[in-house]
């Protein structure tokens, strides 16, 4: 079985940006083993043979390559066998393997990918075919491994900030314990001391999540792009070819039988349907992807030193986009509604990212609330809401005296009038533990009344739901 179509292997290997490594070919033909070295060799690859599945076993055990290509028909154990075994060994299951054969059925097909390959090439080879076949798949295991890289790195920076944060909390408990004992004056030296720690913890928040999120929106933002950009091209392209095909059909309705037997085999008056559904769906899933980029790299806004003019209902919906995932139905509650009453507000001068923060605690604490309600078959009768809906609304309006008045309210079981009383103190909830740190409302508190010169309050009594009211000042000063 000889290699054919050569030729153009020089200006192929020039490509600086290909992906390269190393190659195993294993195959018992010494000329396709010879042609195929000096092909790949060419293009930048460092080429290793062996011309039989136990030889390529050993080696691979001694010095893993970046790929393998397989030959199927060996002598001794062949290329499914050998497959096998690569695929059974935790050193060497990770490797690429792309199947080399004349066997055109499908049968041996699947057998080869059920096995662990990665792909098939079916001889005679081709040598553009085969270039982008082996780059392609070391570029995809490259990327692979650069993915699990991160990944593990960002696991140990999140667990590591989860220890401190649970250190954090333990070390300000024995703090409050400690304040039960002393005079007057250390328990007020400590309450400055808990302020300035909600004051730091707040900033460092910010700031981390802020370039977390604003990476991750770049990182999206990029491949989104290009798909989105490439789409409209592809919907252009593929109603043509439709058309193009149907011209065909209309000119030239008496097909050749074997024309015929394969518009059947594909289904492709099911292709024809289906490709500009896809293409919409796919257009659809890029656009919403683009939004949900755009509310995360507005939502922390840590390049803002002072207040800046902003568009309160953009803070608000970027907010909701972020949480969107708690408020669909699942297991364990209903979907949560949202009643959004967007007064006309004027550009509210803030500090928007401080301001986001203060929605997130509000939106997250009314979700919590709700689907805790549920389960207990608590919920608030409200006018103007189903009896068994979840609901949560969202109100604005400008009120006299340069304010705007901002309302987030549930139908939740409510809140004691004892509780209330703790609401806005530091390290005090009432989620389960592990669930809640009791900042939440205290640092939103802090960020609306100092940072802002605005009010917080809350108005609840059980069965009536939950509302948190904002008043923030339209003009303000630094």
């Amino acid at each position: 079985m000889i290699l054919s179509n050569f030729a153009s292997i020089a200006d192929m290997s020039n490509e600086s940006s290909q992906e390269t490594g190393i190659v195993l070919i294993v195959d018992d033909n010494p000329a396709n083993l010879g042609v195929l070295s000096d092909f790949l060799d060419e293009a930048g690859f460092e080429v290793w043979v062996a011309r039989d599945g136990e030889s390529a076993l050993r080696k691979v055990e001694y010095d893993p390559p970046d790929i393998i290509l397989l030959d199927v028909m060996m002598p001794g154990i062949d290329g499914f066998e050998t497959c096998r075994r690569l695929q059974s060994s935790p050193s060497t299951k990770d490797i690429p393997v792309i199947f080399m054969t004349a066997l055109s059925d499908t049968v041996d097909k699947v057998k080869g990918l059920s096995l662990g390959a990665v792909d098939y090439i079916t001889k005679p080879l081709q040598q553009e075919e085969v270039l982008a076949r082996v780059r392609l798949h070391l570029k995809l295991r490259n990327m692979t491994k650069t993915l699990a890289a991160q990944n593990a790195q960002l696991i140990r920076e999140v667990e590591a900030r989860a220890a401190a944060e649970v250190a954090l909390i333990e070390l300000t408990q024995q703090l409050e314990q400690r304040v039960d004992e002393r005079t007057l004056e250390l328990k007020n030296a400590l309450q400055n001391l808990q302020k300035t720690q909600i004051q730091l913890i707040q900033s460092e928040k910010l700031a981390t999540l802020g370039q977390l999120l604003a990476g991750v929106a770049h990182e999206i933002n990029n491949p989104v792009s290009s798909i989105s950009g490439n789409l409209s091209h592809m919907v252009t392209a593929s109603t043509d070819l439709i058309n193009h095909l149907q011209l065909y059909q209309q000119h030239y309705p008496n097909s050749l039988p074997k024309i015929e037997e394969h518009a059947e085999s594909i289904e492709l008056e099911y292709i024809v349907e289906d490709i500009p559904q896809i293409l919409n769906s796919m257009k659809f899933g890029t656009e919403r992807i683009r939004c949900l980029s755009v509310s995360l790299r507005n939502f922390y806004r840590t390049d803002t030193s002072s207040k800046v003019p902003v568009n309160i209902h953009e803070g608000l919906d970027s907010t909701l986009l972020i949480l969107q995932h708690r408020l669909k139905a699942s297991s364990n509650h209903p979907a949560i509604e949202v009643i959004k009453e967007y007064g006309n507000l004027p550009a509210v001068n803030c500090y928007p990212g401080q301001l986001n923060q203060v929605f997130m605690n509000l939106l997250a604490n009314a979700i919590d609330a709700l689907e805790e309600a549920v389960v207990n078959g608590q919920l608030s009768v409200i006018e103007g809401t189903a009896k068994n809906t979840p609901t949560i609304w969202i109100s604005t309006e400008v009120l006299e005296g340069n304010y705007v008045d901002i309302r987030v309210k549930d139908n939740a079981a409510g809140i004691n009038q004892e509780t209330q009383k703790h609401l806005f103190e530091p390290m005090f909830t009432t989620k389960p533990v592990g669930k809640g740190t009791g900042l939440g409302l205290s640092i939103s508190r802090e960020i609306v009344e100092e940072k802002h010169g605005g009010r917080l309050k809350c108005i609840s009594s059980p069965g009536q739901g939950t509302q948190f009211v904002l008043e923030i000042p339209i003009h303000q000063s630094e």
